[in-house]
């Protein structure tokens, strides 16, 4: 399990529904957030706040358009 599937499982343990991550919404947070990562590290303490914020801070539209981007990548051919 990588340090990524830990903080999804960890912070969905933790949360209510409306505030529960997914690998695409971790993956656009990372790029949106960059400067809070110093390596592949996704330590709960350091993480799980910024992310709630930038989390609640989405519409429902950008929510559903990050999912949809990760769902179109995988049901592209290779």
């Amino acid at each position: 399990m990588t340090k990524k599937q830990q903080f999804l499982l960890e912070h969905n343990k933790l949360s209510p529904l409306n505030l529960q991550a997914t690998t695409s919404l971790l993956s656009r947070f990372r790029i949106e957030k960059a400067s809070l990562f110093k390596d592949e590290d996704w330590s709960l303490d350091k993480l799980r706040r910024p992310f709630i914020l930038w989390l609640t801070s989405l519409t429902a539209g950008k929510k559903e358009n990050i999912k949809k981007k990760k769902n179109e990548k995988l049901t592209q051919p290779k």
